[in-house]
């Protein structure tokens, strides 16, 4: 069983950034893949990132390439979620993820999930 338990999030104005965390419970975070998916109002949960259970292989989703960095540290249990260059396109409820068996992009594949915390991006 791991527990999920985000902070950060917040309102920022386009072009800003912001930190999200996801610290976990119980001693076998580090045998989990973990993953950031996002949820706007009146569309499906989409994926924006994963990492594998080493921390050695990040996946990004296209959308947010090279603005958004995914780093965990298993020493702490927790796993980031570094934002840049925000547009208002990202306005979103951020969830982090665990997966038991490596990242997929897929929110049906995970097992266990952070309470959501709200993302709000101005123009």
């Amino acid at each position: 069983q791991v527990q999920l338990v985000m902070s950060g999030g917040g309102l920022v104005q386009a072009g800003g950034s912001l930190r999200l965390s996801c610290a976990a419970s119980g001693r076998t975070f580090s045998s989990y893949a973990m993953g950031w998916f996002r949820q706007a109002p009146g569309k499906e949960r989409e994926f924006v990132a994963a990492i594998s259970w080493s921390g050695g292989s990040t996946y990004y989703a296209d959308s947010v390439k090279g603005r958004f960095t995914i780093s965990r540290d298993n020493a702490k249990n927790t796993v980031y979620l570094r934002m840049n260059s925000l547009k208002p396109e990202d306005t979103a409820v951020y969830y982090c993820a665990a997966r038991n068996w490596g990242w997929d992009p897929s929110y049906h594949e995970y097992d266990y999930w952070g309470q959501g915390t709200q993302v709000t991006v101005s123009s």
